[in-house]
């Protein structure tokens, strides 16, 4: 019989604290009480731990098919098991892009076969491909991305009439990439001339400037706004576009929501010295301001959603000169670490980490049945130790990549276990690849 019991579980859900049993069958929460008496094919002891929704991770960047050097679907969905993220959505730059139907739907063919965690793609935007965009089927897609600043690869759309027409059109939640392509483009003729191209690290947070960010970020939501599209942007790097964003009503009544990443929320300029490229993402990390105003949008409610951006590339890659150098740093494996960081400095609360990172993207994409520690859900669920710690070596890091920017850190906190769609995955240390992850659905937009 496929049955797990987690007992003495101290669990967090909707913003409440609540201890008993969790029982789960067929992949799904069963019942929870006070005391359940049920033998289990496996049984969990939670005793003196944590438990809480699976994080819900959405916007990475696993590199297949193509680009595969890097990284791939198999390896990065187990660094994400590894850290307590149960579900992803991946972004559509891989080589060749996810810019027709077809191809998207050959990478959900990879997941289904080889990622540990559950899934789900972005459709691709370009200048040329409205009428591929517009078959996206919004119940069994997550959404349609748009590189309104351009990235890694070729995806920048930068044509104000095909802007316009996916915004009018396109009945998906639109994720947007933010930063204003002329802007930066601009801003790095500048700053090669003046040090003669070469570039140091320290100028990228005012090459990818506050200006090229808030710019592009005020253009999707006026377009947002004239077509009432579901607009969803990603990555606020700045205190100005913090100032943008609603928290008057709630989450699933909202029709422009944004969201924050870890590294933004973590690092600060000061943080170039020491890490130099390996930092280095799109949009930049900038100064300690604009990390503080992010946290205080996050806390209250402004900012929606946490996420990782996990975007690897190989140390080699990174250690290029700044204009060859890659933007994006691999984070699947700690962004719960991360956040109870902050929550050990006393910057955030366990109720708000789990509604940022495990409900608010539920709701957000209107995921059906997860995100939720209640009986009839997926039994998404992480056990962690905020007592025990986390020492990130070579030998612990699950990216293909092979390294992470907390290379030699020591977390405050230990993810235990990881069970995905009612899976023990990931237990103290190992892998369960017996069972793969589930393709994620969603109710239809409204």
């Amino acid at each position: 019989m496929n049955n797990i019991i987690i007992r003495n579980a101290t669990f967090v859900n909707r913003g409440k604290i609540t201890e008993g049993d969790i029982y789960i069958e067929d992949g799904r929460i069963e019942r929870i009480g006070r005391q359940i008496d049920i033998q289990a094919a496996i049984e969990l002891d939670a005793a003196d731990q944590w438990v809480i929704p699976g994080i819900i991770d959405d916007q990475v960047h696993f590199r297949e098919p193509g680009l595969t050097h890097k990284a791939d679907i198999y390896t990065e969905s187990r660094a994400a098991v590894a850290g307590g993220v149960t579900s992803f959505m991946e972004m559509p730059n891989t080589k060749p892009p996810a810019v027709t139907q077809e191809l998207l739907e050959k990478k959900y063919q990879i997941a289904a076969g080889t990622s540990l965690a559950n899934y789900s793609f972005f459709m691709g935007a370009s200048n040329e491909n409205l009428e591929e965009v517009l078959k996206t089927d919004n119940e069994r897609v997550c959404g349609v991305k748009v590189f309104m600043g351009s990235s890694t690869g070729n995806m920048l759309v930068d044509d104000y009439r095909v802007l316009d027409s996916l915004f009018a059109q396109c009945t998906t939640l639109i994720a947007t990439h933010c930063e204003d392509e002329a802007t930066v483009r601009n801003n790095e003729a500048l700053f090669s001339q003046k040090y003669q191209g070469k570039i140091p690290i320290s100028a990228h947070p005012e090459i990818r400037s506050v200006e090229a960010c808030l710019k592009s970020s005020t253009l999707a939501m006026e377009l947002a706004k004239k077509h009432n599209t579901r607009l969803h942007i990603l990555h606020i790097s700045t205190a100005e576009e913090t100032l943008l964003f609603d928290n008057t009503m709630p989450l699933r009544d909202k029709r422009i929501t944004a969201e924050a990443c870890v590294h933004h929320l973590y690092f600060d300029a000061h943080d170039y010295e020491k890490l130099g490229a390996g930092i280095k993402c799109n949009p930049a990390i900038k100064e300690v301001r604009h990390r503080d105003a992010i946290l205080n949008a996050l806390l209250d409610d402004r900012i929606d959603i946490i996420a990782t951006d996990h975007a690897p590339h190989t140390l080699q890659e990174k250690s290029s000169d700044y204009l060859l150098s890659p933007s994006g740093l691999p984070l699947v494996q700690h962004p719960l670490h991360i956040m109870l960081e902050l929550h050990h400095q006393g910057k955030i609360s366990l109720e708000k980490i789990v509604e940022k990172m495990c409900h608010a993207p539920a709701e957000c994409f209107r995921i059906k049945d997860r995100g939720y520690i209640e009986e009839g859900m997926w039994a998404d669920i992480v056990i962690f130790d905020l007592k025990e710690k986390t020492k990130v070596s070579k030998e612990n890091i699950q990216y293909k990549c092979g390294w992470s920017p907390f290379e030699g850190h020591t977390f405050q906190s230990k993810i235990t276990a990881t069970l995905v769609s009612g899976h023990l995955a990931f237990l103290d240390g190992l892998f369960f690849e017996e069972k793969m992850g589930e393709r994620l659905l969603f109710e239809a937009e409204r």
